[in-house]
C-alpha cells in the first residue's frame, strides 16, 4: 500500500521521533511505500530512514523551493512547481493518508485532505496519528464542528484518530481489506 504521511521537517525531541521511527519500521516491514514530502530534514528524515532501512520504498514529492533538501536516494522523487501541485501529487500517488505531528504546513495539508474527502473528491482512509496527545485540541474542535452541524458526515467517516502507529496501520490495512 502507498501510504502518504504528512509531517514536520523540524528536528523534534524523542517523544515525537521515537514513535515516528517505530511507525516507519512497521511500514517498511509491512512492505508498504512511504509517500512523503521528500525532505532529508527533521522528522521527515526519521520516518524515511525507518521505512527504507526496514525494507519499504520511498516516493518523495518535494517542491521547487525545497528541492535542495530533497532526499537523494529515494526510489522516486518528483519536484512540484508549488505547494498546491505538491499536495495534489501526494494524494494522487497514495492509497491512504496518515497525518503525524507538524506545524502550519502539516495542518494545511491535513485540512485540505479532509475537505476533499468531505466533498467526495477522494475516499482514501485518513488517520490522525495523535502522538503524545498532539492532536487532542484538534480532535475536540472537530467534535464541536460535528456536534454543531458544521460537518455533513460523521467525524468517524472523515478521519480516524490513532494513539499509536500500530493502531494507525491496523486501521489502514483493515480499510484496504488487508486484514
Amino acid at each position: 500500500m502507498n501510504i502518504c504521511v504528512f509531517l514536520s521537517a523540524a528536528d523534534l525531541d524523542d517523544r515525537y521521533t521515537v514513535p515516528a521511527r517505530e511507525f516507519a519500521e512497521l511500514l517498511g516491514r509491512g512492505g508498504h511505500t512511504l509517500v512523503w514530502g521528500g525532505s532529508e530534514s527533521g522528522l521527515m528524515k526519521v520516518v524515511a530512514d525507518g521505512v527504507q532501512e526496514s525494507g519499504g520504498r520511498l516516493v518523495g514529492v518535494s517542491v521547487d523551493f525545497l528541492a535542495a533538501k530533497a532526499r537523494t536516494n529515494a526510489d522516486e522523487m518528483v519536484i512540484a512547481g508549488d505547494l498546491a501541485e505538491r499536495k495534489a501529487l501526494l494524494l494522487e500517488k497514495s492509497d491512504a493518508i496518515v497525518i503525524m505531528v507538524g506545524g502550519t504546513g502539516t495542518l494545511d495539508e491535513a485540512t485540505e485532505i479532509l475537505e476533499l474527502k468531505k466533498h467526495g473528491k477522494h475516499t482514501k482512509p485518513v488517520v490522525l496519528l495523535n502522538t503524545a496527545g498532539f492532536y487532542d485540541g484538534l480532535r475536540q474542535q472537530f467534535q464541536r464542528m460535528e456536534d454543531e452541524g458544521f460537518l455533513p458526515l460523521p467525524l468517524t467517516e472523515l478521519v480516524f484518530f490513532a494513539k499509536d502507529g500500530v493502531g494507525a496501520l491496523a486501521y489502514l490495512e483493515e480499510s484496504a481489506g488487508l486484514l
